[in-house]
């Protein structure tokens, strides 16, 4: 666990931690003394570690998954877009009321010949949040207001301008509530959003990175290619606040996380998710150079066959590929 310290362990992880830091104190002990009988225990406690690290990251809940997106040292857009892109330029503003710092995005070449693919321009942007409580509050936890959907949909627009392929980044727990983001009109900003995305005359690869909550995601989810990590959630709601409605309570959100059905394995039947990012044991904040890898691959994969489609064609898949989901048929 080289990423993980006692002070930001999850609950289900405390009885692997313990282990591991048995498996520590021999391994010092081992150093002072190589006697037969420490290195056959040594060998045996290598061997229980290994088994309950895959029991328990093999066997993970819905909760659990939920709680390894929340991972405060989980790599976030500002970390995927440094490592798979170089010469980044970020951009600021909507142009029509100010800056939003919960959404980042800029251009920059996506470094495609690392992951299979080639090596292309490309427009990035996704939802930041911060690493400590200054940055927490300055980017609001990556929860945007109007503007920060605004900025997106100018930066997208001027990507299609120059026929420049959108990736965005989801990594949200829902678009920001207060009541000045009412007053300058977020769900007009979020359903714009939505409306434009559909037509935007560009591939568009959507990966949901950590948490992807209601239309706070949705607002830049709109794509060609829909793809999640292992570890993500995707849902029109968090679990707290299904299981605060249903339940008048947040005690039931495991139960909320089981019925909402929003992890990745979930959303592959129903068409939502393309295709699910494998992460690192444990998850990508054990090793995001290891997450970072398949999140690049991942795109190159999906990114390359794009951009051979006509843009007609690319648009009527689009508007399929989403006009598909939700639809059933009653037996």
């Amino acid at each position: 666990m080289s990423q993980t310290t006692k002070s930001n362990l999850l609950d289900f992880e405390k009885p692997l931690f313990e282990l591991e830091q048995k498996l520590e104190e021999m391994r010092v002990l081992r150093k002072e003394d190589a006697g037969t009988d420490l290195v056959k225990t040594l060998q045996a406690l290598e061997e229980r570690v290994d088994e309950l690290r895959t029991s328990i990251y093999k066997n993970l809940t819905r909760w659990q998954r939920v709680q390894i997106a929340r991972h405060p040292d989980r790599p976030y857009t500002q970390d995927h877009i440094e490592a798979l892109t170089e010469g980044f330029v970020e951009l600021h503003g909507d142009r029509l009321f100010g800056e939003d710092p919960a959404i980042v995005g800029g251009f920059g070449t996506f470094k495609g010949s690392r992951y299979g693919g080639k090596d292309q321009t490309v427009l990035i942007l996704g939802h930041q949040k911060g690493r400590d409580t200054k940055t927490r509050k300055f980017r609001r936890f990556g929860m945007p207001n109007p503007e920060g959907y605004r900025k997106a949909l100018r930066l997208m627009k001027m990507a299609a301008k120059f026929d420049i392929p959108v990736i965005t980044l989801l990594d949200t727990t829902g678009a920001f509530p207060g009541l000045e983001a009412e007053e300058r009109g977020q769900a007009e900003a979020i359903a714009r959003n939505l409306f434009e995305m559909a037509r935007l005359p560009v591939p568009i690869v959507v990966v949901v990175i950590g948490e992807g909550a209601s239309g706070g995601a949705l607002g830049i989810g709109v794509g060609d290619r829909i793809l999640m990590m292992e570890n993500a959630w995707y849902s029109v709601i968090s679990p707290e606040s299904c299981s605060s409605i249903l339940w008048r309570s947040w005690d039931y959100k495991e139960e909320a996380a089981r019925a909402l059905k929003l992890t990745a394995p979930d959303l592959i039947p129903f068409g939502i998710v393309d295709q699910i990012i494998g992460e690192p044991m444990g998850g990508a904040h054990r090793d995001p150079e290891t997450a970072f890898e398949a999140v690049g691959r991942a795109i190159a994969e999906n990114l390359t066959p794009l951009l051979s489609i006509p843009t007609a064609e690319l648009l009527d898949q689009r508007l399929a590929k989403f006009d598909a989901m939700g639809a059933f048929t009653e037996v």
